[in-house]
């Protein structure tokens, strides 16, 4: 049997480098080196022993789930599914929030594989920056290099499992649904133009109301959270019904049209996407897309904690929920 310590000898290098290359360690191996480490390795038919790697983890219990905000309501219903899930298999949860930065998901993941967790579950939308999704699966292949275990809530991009929100299907059932009330000027609050999740709400609604014969929407573009929901309903004019790609934003527009003296919904209807927990105190209740938050996040660690040899893509449908934001027009 091939063993590590053959792989540096072949490939000139110490013990530590080797490991380093194939082990998937997080400190940094010069390029040469590693490409050394790696011939040797394919050479010598080299295996990595995932059965000897877990024994030594040592933080075996542990699973790391990396997510965007969670003072969003929508990253603590997935990770309140997800922990519900450890807690019944006796796993302890680690919980890191990259703030919507890219460079701190990847240098998460790369810190949950130097502490050798059991699996990573990532909560969040992918990126329209192709370099920047790139890197991030980079680390999370040297993480399953050495056995490691990876779900994601979003988008199918990163070749693991996945849990995958239906947010074009969603945001098109909406669109029709407020078209059925007799709306047809209406504006949109998308979110950053960046933002995978964003993108696909904003089409999936405009694509619908294009097919319907209606004219083309207002488009307001923020940041994703509620100051970004307030600030571009600032600029909503000329339209009897506002579409926030979620629902934290639409909270926000409704606090802005409380501010400008604009009744929801007697003089405008406002719409969101997710149904987060909070919405059950909001005045008045915000019509929206329902997602199984807490199931999405507990689905996906199964999906995690239940290896198998190809990625799994899951889809989950958004049913439309009309309340009193939203009004019929006459």
């Amino acid at each position: 049997m091939v063993t590590l310590e053959d792989v540096a000898r072949h490939a000139g290098v110490s013990l530590a480098t080797a490991s380093r290359v194939l082990n998937g360690s997080t400190r940094q191996v010069g390029a040469s080196l590693r490409e050394k480490v790696e011939v040797a390795a394919a050479q010598l038919g080299y295996r990595t022993n995932v059965a000897a790697q877990t024994l030594a983890r040592g933080a075996s219990n542990v699973i790391g789930l990396v997510v965007h905000d969670l003072t969003d309501p929508y990253f603590a219903a997935i990770a309140d599914g997800a922990m519900r899930v450890a807690e019944r298999q006796g796993l302890m949860v680690m919980v890191g929030t990259t703030h919507r930065d890219p460079q701190r998901e990847i240098a998460y993941v790369s810190t949950l594989n130097a502490q050798r967790v059991r699996a990573v579950l990532l909560a969040g939308s992918r990126l329209t920056d192709t370099q920047v999704t790139r890197r991030l699966r980079e680390e999370l292949d040297r993480y399953r290099e050495t056995g490691g275990r990876v779900a994601c809530v979003g988008q199918d991009m990163l070749g693991v499992d996945t849990v995958a929100p239906g947010n074009r299907e969603g945001a098109a059932a909406l669109a029709r649904a407020l078209a059925g009330l007799g709306h047809r000027g209406f504006a949109i609050l998308a979110g950053p133009e960046g933002l995978i999740t964003a993108r696909d709400r904003v089409a999936g609604f405009t694509e619908e109301l294009h097919r319907l014969g209606l004219p083309d929407p207002l488009v307001l573009h923020g940041s994703f959270d509620r100051d970004g929901g307030y600030g571009a309903a600032t600029r909503v004019s000329g339209v009897t019904c506002v579409f926030a790609v979620n629902d934290v934003m639409a909270v926000g527009a409704l606090a802005a049209f409380r501010d400008r003296g604009i009744r929801v919904p007697e003089d405008v209807s406002v719409a969101g996407f997710d149904d987060i927990f909070t919405l059950r105190d909001l005045v008045p209740a915000l019509s929206t897309v329902r997602l199984p938050l807490a199931d999405m996040g507990a689905r996906a660690l199964e999906l995690a904690l239940d290896a198998a040899e190809e990625a799994r893509v899951e889809g989950v449908a958004g049913e439309v929920v009309l309340r009193a934001s939203t009004r019929a027009l006459g």
